[in-house]
């Protein structure tokens, strides 16, 4: 059945072939079948492959970003951040690759970029300077987005080379410490996540009125 052609309607189709096919598998012709249209139809609305990614990030930011405006204000910075870094990981997480498929992608929506406001002016409010707060934003959303890539890199591995088991296949008694890593790196990947986030956040304590 044709669907009506909007850049909602695209922006969903291409979640949905990101979701079916994963990264590789997103392009202008393959939203366009999922459409039922031809891929011309969809240059009104995005112009390359390049600019349906950066409409599919949007997307993903501002579901993340309606999240975290339905939070109460947190009582201090130490659990914005933590609850900033929880649900960009959740939001890049409920799609296939869409980690990957973030990364390096230009928000369109200026709203967006306008709703930030409120964040900043918290972490000023708490003796930060805004450069710092800045600091503190980077290293909490770079970490989060590439953890999230390796994350979904293992999860969604065709075979077991992610596998405790045959990392430790790979290993002898020459390397004991490399061996117990290996729980460590690879194991519960929310529970490492976490304490990383925490680590972080007691790193940006020290630039707090700096």
């Amino acid at each position: 059945m044709r669907t009506a052609l909007s850049k909602e309607a695209i922006v969903q189709a291409a979640l949905d072939v990101l979701d079916d096919q994963g990264m590789d598998g997103v392009t202008v012709r393959a939203v366009a079948q999922r459409l039922g249209v031809k891929a011309p139809a969809l240059y009104w609305h995005v112009k390359n492959k390049q600019e349906l990614l950066d409409e599919m990030a949007t997307e993903i930011w501002r579901r993340a970003t309606e999240e975290m405006l339905t939070l109460a204000a947190q009582p201090n910075w130490r659990e914005r951040l933590r609850a900033y870094a929880t649900i960009v990981r959740r939001a890049l997480l409920s799609h296939r690759d869409g980690a990957k498929a973030f990364s390096g992608t230009y928000l369109t929506d200026s709203a967006l970029l306008q709703q930030q406001e409120s964040m900043l002016a918290e972490m000023i409010d708490a003796g930060f300077t805004l450069e710092n707060a800045i600091r503190a934003y980077s290293l909490i959303y770079s970490f989060t987005v590439g953890f999230s890539i390796e994350e979904q890199a293992a999860i969604e591995s065709s075979d077991d080379r992610y596998s405790l088991r045959r990392r430790a296949q790979r290993l002898d008694a020459r390397h004991p410490l490399t061996l117990e890593s290996g729980p460590l790196i690879f194991g519960d990947a929310a529970a490492r996540f976490t304490d990383l986030v925490e680590v972080l956040v007691e790193s940006i304590a020290r630039m707090r009125a700096a």
